[in-house]
């Protein structure tokens, strides 16, 4: 029951408007890519760091150790978006930072984060 219980465990932090979403506590960084949203300050902030941790680590599953870390901060009127995470031992650093940017600046993606967190008005 314990093992499927942390298995399934994420931590959502929130302040200020930023929310980093972690496996693993304190939140780290080893390596890291960015980018924003224009004009996406009102999107929900959770449901952009759940699809890009999902589809993060889609592009590097295969990379042992990997702890994914997402962090969505409100800019002004946009979203910055920083992702990537920490590394028990060695890796390629720059192939790493290069697939997570891959996976930022994808428009395809983009698109579907923007269309799941937008918020609807009743």
């Amino acid at each position: 029951m314990g093992k499927t219980k942390t298995h399934q465990q994420w931590h959502m932090l929130r302040e200020d408007g930023e929310l980093t979403l972690t496996r693993r506590l304190p939140a780290k960084f080893d390596f890291a890519a960015k980018t924003v949203i224009s004009g996406g300050a009102d999107l929900r902030k959770g449901r952009i760091a759940t699809q890009v941790r999902q589809d993060m680590w889609r592009a590097l599953q295969s990379l042992r150790g990997f702890a994914p870390v997402v962090q969505v901060t409100v800019r002004g009127d946009d979203l910055e978006i920083v992702a990537g995470g920490a590394v028990a031992g060695r890796f390629p650093k720059a192939h790493s930072e290069a697939l997570v940017s891959e996976v930022l600046e994808s428009t395809d993606r983009r698109n579907r984060w923007v269309r799941s967190a937008r918020r609807t008005t009743a």
